[in-house]
């Protein structure tokens, strides 16, 4: 899963993904694109790495937060966090082989 930050530079984050996976082979993979929001940042407790809860517009009711580790690599290699209320998109992504074509009646 990728959290690309859409602020008022464009700059692409990733969390932990390195920047090679954005290449060719990034190319072959299926994914979908989903927007959100930074709903809030969670401070950590004894021991635990700040987290940020956001909020997936297209998800189910039940299940439209999640939260993720606050600490992001830019293109460059900077370390960067989120912010409460940045606009997020949320890519998730799975090899070829993990996936199979939707039934024509689904489509």
């Amino acid at each position: 899963m990728c959290v690309g930050w859409k602020g008022s530079r464009e700059t692409s984050l990733s969390m932990g993904i390195p920047s090679n996976t954005w290449g060719a082979d990034y190319m072959k993979k299926t994914r979908k694109k989903l927007s959100g929001r930074v709903e809030k940042i969670i401070k950590p407790l004894s021991g635990e790495k700040e987290k940020a809860q956001i909020g997936i517009d297209e998800g189910d009711d039940l299940y439209r937060e999640i939260r993720v580790e606050n600490e992001l690599t830019d293109e460059s290699g900077e370390k960067a966090r989120l912010k409460p209320g940045a606009e997020v998109d949320v890519i998730v992504e799975a090899d070829s082989n993990g996936t199979t074509q939707k039934p024509e009646q689904l489509r």
